[in-house]
């Protein structure tokens, strides 16, 4: 199976994902499909980065689409305030930080390692800080530390939070090998479910921003056959299409859903 024909499954299940997130009434089985997504995503950016000829353009072009999805967001957001319907849905910020960090992990200096941990934990600090201001006109903090959690590049305030980060590194390092993919993919389908039956149901900060997926998320597991079968080609590719599909579905079923909610 090629990157591409992988990345088309993944987003006929994002669709049906998102669906499920904005239009009210549907089963809850679409979000079981969509479990199917994300890893699939972060398995072929891996792939699409070991091939790339420019990483260093890959990467400011995922932090681009980070910065043009987070902004879009904002205004959907400050605009409809008054539904209490927001949006936070901004998967290129993961995959940016899940490349940047394969990025200087490859420098294998020490001193690259440092700067990625003095940036996460100032990076923190300032997305905390500028999140803690009254936005009067977002009702919602989660969506404001959502929306600089993606500007400076925060691991624990994107979408998905630092453990879906995490499954992009162990893939990389794993990615040589359907086994070693299979081991560490099964582990941390466990390690999701595991993690959200201790700490998912807590009504905090940390349950909030570290454990962002729902107690099904372990249902990913599925995708593990879809990635197992990639042929190592890449296929007719479709790159724009996949970068401007996401933020458009997402804007039309938002409307969608607040013009039913409004019918209702």
């Amino acid at each position: 199976m090629t990157t591409t024909k992988l990345k088309i499954i993944a987003l006929i299940s994002m669709f049906i994902d998102h669906v499920g997130q904005f239009i009210s009434n549907t089963p809850e089985w679409f979000h079981w499909v969509g479990r199917i997504a994300a890893p699939v995503f972060i398995y072929a950016l891996i792939i699409g980065y070991q091939y790339t000829l420019d990483r260093k353009k890959y990467i400011i072009r995922l932090y681009l689409c980070t910065l043009g999805m987070a902004i879009l967001n904002l205004i959907i957001n400050i605009v409809f305030n008054e539904t209490q319907m927001y949006i936070t849905n901004n998967f290129f910020a993961p995959l940016f930080l899940i490349i940047i960090f394969i990025y200087f992990f490859e420098k294998k200096q020490i001193k690259y390692v440092l700067f990625l941990v003095v940036w996460q934990m100032l990076v923190f600090l300032i997305s905390m800080l500028f999140s803690e201001i009254d936005w009067r006109f977002i009702s919602d903090a989660s969506v404001v530390y959502q929306f600089f959690g993606s500007i400076f590049g925060s691991v624990f305030f994107v979408e998905g939070g630092p453990f879906f980060v995490l499954l992009g590194l162990l893939l990389y390092v794993t990615r040589k090998t359907k086994i070693g993919i299979s081991v560490v993919y099964i582990l941390f389908s466990i390690f999701c479910y595991v993690v959200y039956s201790k700490w998912g149901y807590r009504p905090d900060f940390f349950a909030e921003y570290l454990i962002q997926y729902a107690g099904y998320q372990w249902i990913m597991i599925i995708a593990l056959p879809l990635i197992l079968l990639y042929n190592g080609k890449k296929g007719i590719g479709l790159k724009y299409f996949f970068y401007v599909f996401y933020p458009v579905h997402i804007l039309i079923l938002y409307l969608i859903g607040v013009y039913l909610s409004q019918l209702g």
